[in-house]
């Protein structure tokens, strides 16, 4: 079964099938690690300093083009994925267990380490054989479906997955055997996607093992070409600075609505965090980001790149006003629905921004750079939140992190722009 050329590759398998549940999986471990660990870690009682330095867990997502071509050369997309998510169903079961020892922090941080470089890897493979199993019309049609699975995920994780914790812990009183019994349900859906995925993937015929002459980017041509763009230092300084206000508040968000009023928090129990955040947030950024695609799609994006970019960082200050006034429920249902509305409806035009740079005939690499650095200006500025927040209390944090939102900005003055932008780069150069 080396690479599958010994079965019928006429054996057909829907992509209505196989593109929503890969993607759907390919969403779960990422929110566990980056978000649904944080609220885990703070009913747990750990300090908002050390939460903070849970952002080293994006790490893996930021180095993964450096084993991509592992991925290529040895065995096959198909191999990779189903054998990465049995590696997730042990690896989230590690953490599961974990919970219970006495050195429980560095034990599960350590697990989610795991997850999160089986994940990286996992999107790579998932990556490449999208690509290898369906033609390029197929591939332009299930963008939006890949998109939609991912963000379910999105909730699944944090809405569904945090609101039964919520529940678990109210009913039984427990805070371990809550959060015990949601990342073993999390470790069995990877079980269950590694049997359905085993035997229902289909086999493409250019899903091979080994580098086929002429298809791989010579890895240090790849880099070079990259670091050689005009404006490249203003263009790397955008792409860390672009969310730098986002990356210092995502990660105190969750603490911040759940600490008691006394620490400054909202005191909010964690089933209603999941609905606020898991549920209605994740809704509120999918319909953002797809009403900022359209936008762009519309005026282009140096028309937009400018409103956008405001959009996403003023509404920071509503986390401002929700510690100052501390408001009703139903506020803060809205003030977090409006804050990832604005910010999904941004970053829609950081990604185009993203692709708009990734040119020539190493553009998928580009990309792959560019999102890597992109999740660079997410854990660096995330490892320092739990310490700022700490040193400044709520009020004055959400203050610095509208500060942060000046030399975001100004970078857009000096990063390349034309007025013709995407289309007609990808003409130019495809």
């Amino acid at each position: 079964m080396a690479n599958g050329t010994n079965l019928p590759s006429s054996r057909k398998r829907t992509p209505w099938i196989f593109v929503p549940t890969l993607y759907f999986a390919e969403g779960i471990p990422y929110i566990i690690v980056n978000t649904v660990s944080v609220i885990m870690y703070k009913r747990m009682g750990i300090s908002n300093e050390l939460i903070g330095f849970t952002s080293i867990l994006y790490l893996p997502w930021v180095i993964k083009m450096l084993w991509g071509p592992l991925v290529d050369i040895y065995s096959t997309k198909r191999n990779w994925i189903v054998f990465s998510q049995l590696a997730m169903f042990v690896a989230l079961g590690i953490v599961a267990f974990g919970i219970h020892l006495p050195a429980f922090f560095w034990i599960t941080l350590l697990s989610f380490v795991l997850v999160a470089f089986v994940s990286a890897t996992h999107d790579i493979a998932a990556d490449g054989f999208y690509m290898l199993s369906l033609d390029a019309k197929q591939q332009a049609f299930f963008v939006g479906v890949r998109s939609t699975f991912y963000r379910l995920a999105m909730i699944f994780g944090s809405g569904v997955l945090v609101v039964l914790a919520g529940n678990l812990e109210n009913s039984t009183g427990s805070i371990t055997m809550s959060w015990t019994a949601v990342l073993t349900i999390a470790s069995g859906v990877f079980l269950l996607a590694f049997l359905f995925h085993r035997f229902y993937l289909p086999y493409p015929d250019a899903d091979r093992s080994g580098a086929q002459e002429g298809e791989k980017a010579p890895f240090v041509e790849v880099f070079r070409t990259y670091f050689q763009q005009e404006k490249i230092v203003a263009i790397v300084l955008f792409i860390l600075m672009y969310r730098v206000g986002e990356a210092v508040l995502v990660k105190m968000a969750a603490p911040f609505l759940l600490d008691k009023p006394e620490a400054g928090g909202m005191g909010l129990d964690t089933a209603t965090v999941g609905y606020v955040y898991g549920t209605i947030g994740i809704l509120g950024l999918t319909f953002g980001g797809l009403l900022g695609g359209w936008v762009i799609a519309k005026y282009g994006l140096k028309k937009c790149l400018w409103p956008m970019a405001i959009v996403l960082n003023a509404p920071h200050a509503l986390y401002l006003y929700l510690s100052i006034v501390r408001p009703a429920l139903v506020t803060i249902y809205v003030c977090v629905a409006i804050e990832q509305f604005t910010y999904g409806f941004g970053f829609a035009a950081f990604m185009v921004f993203l692709m708009y740079v990734a040119k020539g005939r190493y553009k998928v690499a580009h990309f792959a750079i560019s999102t890597g650095l992109m999740a660079l200006g997410m854990m660096v500025p995330g490892m320092l939140s739990g310490v700022l927040q700490g040193w400044l209390g709520y009020t004055n944090f959400f203050i610095f992190v509208l500060g942060l939102t000046i030399p975001s900005l100004a970078i857009l003055f000096f990063i390349p722009l034309s007025d013709n932008e995407t289309a007609s780069s990808d003409a130019k150069n495809n």
